[in-house]
């Protein structure tokens, strides 16, 4: 059984930085396409970043040159370095996994997604 577990949300002042992170349990990591996706409460589930199995990287213009993700096949890991947030990047952040190794903004390409975990930035 896959499961993707989030970790590293949290409240944070405004200008601040939150490190988030997702391991993926019950299959091969290495050839999966991850992304980050937020949801913010009475608005869609959004797409913020993504990583190819060949670590090609991409970003949504909102959190283009703030947000950093990378990912650690050796720990079957991905993390969203987030920097400079302001209060719009409030939202459950959910990892997502891609089976066909690509990365994309497309929610509904993605296979596998965790539970989420709560960022919440404060002004």
């Amino acid at each position: 059984q896959v499961q993707l577990v989030e970790s590293g949300g949290g409240l944070v002042q405004a200008g601040g930085s939150l490190r988030l992170s997702c391991a993926l349990s019950g299959r091969t990591f290495s050839n999966l396409g991850m992304g980050w996706f937020r949801q913010a409460p009475g608005k869609e589930r959004e797409f913020v970043a993504g990583i190819s199995w060949t670590r090609i990287t991409y970003y949504a213009d909102s959190v283009k040159g703030r947000f950093t993700i990378s990912r650690d096949n050796a720990k079957n890991t991905v993390a969203l370095q987030m920097n400079s947030l302001n209060p719009e990047d409030t939202a459950v952040y959910y990892c997502a996994a891609d089976k066909t190794g690509r990365t994309n903004n497309n929610v509904y390409q993605y296979d596998y997604w965790g539970q989420g975990t709560q960022v919440t930035v404060s002004s």
